[in-house]
């Protein structure tokens, strides 16, 4: 017989991802983006622990749930600032089940800045601040009297995200297709960006004023995700990512092409309809991020061979 005692229980679910996305009649949306952590706690869920007895016990996934019933049917208000959603999830469950006699709620916030353009925040692109690292390489051969300099620079882990304005329609369709055709969605990713120098001689090369490459190639990055009008309406990342390489190699003539690696982000409505609520295509205001897995979109942009120095 079983002498030992609980002395001390919790249980629940932990990084619940989910996004609460605000939009205001004049275009202007906010974006809230946390990981939640429910833990419940109570003598009536000892048994559970020492006789296998499950009947008290609130299923995680219930509790789950739970979170994104509340990112949708709570006040913007009540969901945007975290302490409040906090304490919103924890005396919601706590007021439901009565056999629960303590509920801690940890929220982890997953902070989006808005881009601004000429000093003024945009509506809906936002990115993560202080993120990005940049990089170079050289590649230094002799070549008769002088050297010859191959070099290549770049950024990584650039997240942005936007909350319209980017869609993925009329794709190909056969038996193997259970993706539905999205007019609109969040669209979000983490930017790789590449570009190779013109190969040429040291001394000129040293000349390039790399700084400057450096800004502009992240100003169009996420100018094209925001603004570009071009495609307002992003028909796919592919889109996107052609766009972006496209403005870096007519904006500086010292780059022979640009790399480009753009993991989609998945951003997906959380179905709400088990529950009675509308959250799917136009009503879509609470998300679930899915890591993985991921599209993965690449290409490498280059100039035409004559525009080249």
């Amino acid at each position: 017989m079983e002498t030992s005692i609980i002395k001390s229980q919790a249980y629940g679910k932990d990084r619940v991802r989910v996004v609460r996305v605000v939009r205001h009649a004049d275009g202007w949306q906010e974006i809230a983006d946390y990981s939640v952590c429910i833990l419940l706690s109570g003598a009536a869920f000892e048994s559970s622990y020492t006789k296998g007895d499950n009947k008290l016990v609130v299923a995680t996934d219930s509790q789950k749930n739970t979170v994104y019933y509340l990112a949708k049917t709570l006040a913007a208000d009540l969901v945007m600032v975290p302490e409040v959603f906090a304490s919103e999830v924890a005396a919601f469950m706590v007021k439901k089940y009565s056999h629960v006699t303590t509920c801690h709620v940890k929220i982890i916030t997953k902070p989006w800045e808005r881009m601004k353009f000429d000093n003024k925040g945009h509506p809906h692109a936002f990115y993560r601040e202080g993120k990005e690292t940049r990089w170079t390489e050289a590649f230094v051969t002799r070549a008769g009297e002088g050297l010859t300099v191959k070099m290549n620079s770049g950024f990584y882990d650039l997240e942005v995200l936007k909350t319209t304005n980017s869609s993925f329609t009329d794709f190909w369709r056969d038996e193997l297709t259970t993706l539905p055709e999205m007019a609109d969605r969040v669209l979000s990713t983490k930017v790789l960006c590449q570009w190779t120098f013109v190969e040429q001689k040291l001394e000129a090369l040293q000349q390039t004023p790399f700084d400057s490459i450096y800004a502009g190639a992240k100003r169009n990055t996420l100018d094209a995700l925001a603004n570009d009008p071009r495609a307002w309406v992003h028909a796919s990342v592919q889109t996107t990512l052609y766009i972006m390489a496209d403005r870096i190699l007519n904006d500086f003539k010292a780059v022979d092409d640009v790399y480009y690696a753009l993991p989609n982000i998945h951003y997906f409505p959380f179905d709400l309809s088990k529950f009675g609520l509308k959250n799917l295509q136009a009503d879509a205001e609470v998300y679930m991020p899915i890591a993985d897995p991921s599209g993965y979109i690449t290409a490498t942009v280059s100039r035409p061979p004559k525009g080249r120095l």
